[in-house]
């Protein structure tokens, strides 16, 4: 990168970073408190709430968001009659999974390889620590040129949307000119990209009985209705035989017009097994970014170890349903149940319930932000031109806002591209990644208040 004054204050602030964000990733903040304690949650949000205060924002506060978890708030005054601008990222992360697949602790910060390992490291700890970075630039080199709301989210991980139904009871709390999500990623490290499509999503819960109790195999099975083979028949009916989804009455033809994603390209970013293929038909762009996409997320049932010659009476699943822009998610939702009631066979007793929601986003590409975005991001990328490409993950909060500011422009930025692995076992984050990002929003910053 060309030395500038932005870029050398990043550099030298990057070891202080590093430090921050480690303290942040051991708050083990996953917003599940039958899983997690909440007072892991609360301690993290307090630490940002502290981060705010020690930069000079004021008015900063733990909302206590219609979900039970806590957002925090913040507002750095800028000069007299500028622009505001919405910074955004979460504190709360995904469980850890199978914390035995970890090389190292998931909540202790761990550089191996020229990476930082951790959860939340890049989704979406880090991003919280870039939007100090970029602040911290701009302080130490002028000044922050423009109004800053800063609002760090505590469930969204969750889709459980209490950060949402806060800003629609308090909807002047967040209004902004421009709003920079900072939960997204660039396409390959290295390629700066602006994520200008969101799936949403609908979580619904699934429970299938067929007895009044478990019952011997031996004795019954072969006439008796088992619950768990009526799942398995209903879930299977959510998959064409080359892995499509199939959902009665979702469309599921759209294609993608803009980035491509190599196949190959794609194989090693989900380090998919030699011999397996993929799923699914269209490019590979196609189907991440513009059709629908159906995961089994768990299944109650008897585990292996210690399971009994048994017949199951009662078994559930949890789905998610990943639905493009164009598609309504509370349409898509009624769809899904409808399908798996259909589907469920032997009259087996089935019940639905829809328990998380995010709609989709597509943005404006053609704003003043995007051109003040693309203008930073080849000062921090030299040689490189800005890409657009989709998401195939949600961000509930995107559409809310979209709603309740119309006239705001929305970018989405951050640190979670394929070699993050987020959401799954070692996560990491490049703290070049970290580095650059954080230079590209300071100079996006000046540049779009100087717009």
């Amino acid at each position: 990168m060309p030395s500038n004054p932005l870029a050398e204050t990043v550099a030298s602030l990057l070891p202080r970073a590093k430090t921050e964000l480690a303290e942040l990733v051991a708050f083990r903040s996953v917003a599940d408190f039958s899983q997690f304690p909440r007072s892991e949650s609360e301690a993290a949000a307090g630490w940002v709430a502290d981060a705010l205060r020690a930069e000079g924002f004021t008015d900063v506060a733990l909302l206590d968001t219609p979900d039970g978890t806590q957002s925090v708030y913040g507002f750095l005054p800028g000069p007299e009659g500028a622009k505001t601008v919405l910074l955004y990222a979460h504190y709360d992360v995904q469980p850890p999974l199978d914390e035995a697949g970890w090389s190292t602790p998931p909540f202790e910060l761990t550089e191996r390889d020229g990476r930082w390992y951790g959860r939340g490291t890049a989704d979406c700890k880090g991003g919280f620590i870039m939007h100090l970075l970029a602040l911290r630039a701009l302080k130490a080199n002028g000044g922050v040129p423009v109004h800053v709301k800063v609002i760090v989210e505590g469930s969204e991980e969750q889709g459980t949307g209490g950060l949402e139904r806060y800003a629609e009871q308090h909807p002047e709390l967040l209004a902004a000119d421009t709003i920079v999500i900072g939960d997204a990623g660039n396409f390959r490290v290295g390629l700066p990209t602006v994520t200008t499509t969101l799936r949403g999503m609908t979580l619904v819960r699934v429970s299938v009985d067929t007895l009044a109790g478990n019952l011997h195999s031996g004795q019954f099975g072969g006439a008796a209705p088992d619950a768990l083979a009526a799942l398995i028949r209903a879930l299977d009916s959510l998959r064409a035989e080359d892995g499509s989804t199939t959902v009665d009455g979702l469309d599921t033809t759209a294609r993608w017009d803009g980035l491509e994603y190599a196949e190959e390209q794609f194989r090693a970013d989900a380090k998919v097994l030699d011999g397996v293929e993929l799923i699914g038909a269209g490019s590979v762009a196609d189907r991440i970014w513009a059709r629908p996409a159906v995961t089994v997320l768990g299944i109650d049932c008897p585990p292996v170890v210690g399971a009994t010659p048994s017949v199951q009476a009662s078994a559930r699943a949890l789905i998610s349903l990943r639905v493009p822009p164009g598609t309504d998610a509370a349409e898509a939702a009624k769809l899904l149940q409808a399908h798996i009631e259909a589907h469920t066979p032997w009259g087996a007793r089935v019940t639905t319930e829809q328990i998380g929601q995010g709609q989709p986003f597509r943005a404006d590409t053609s704003s003043p932000a995007y051109q003040a975005m693309a203008e930073a991001m080849a000062v921090a990328y030299p040689g490189e031109t800005m890409s657009y490409a989709g998401q195939g993950g949600s961000i509930p909060l995107c559409n809310t806002l979209a709603g309740l500011y119309p006239r705001a422009e929305i970018l989405l930025i951050g640190l979670s591209e394929p070699e993050a692995q987020i959401h799954a076992v070692n996560e990491s984050v490049s703290p070049e990644e970290l580095e650059r990002l954080s230079v590209a929003e300071a100079l996006f910053l000046r540049n779009y208040a100087a717009g």
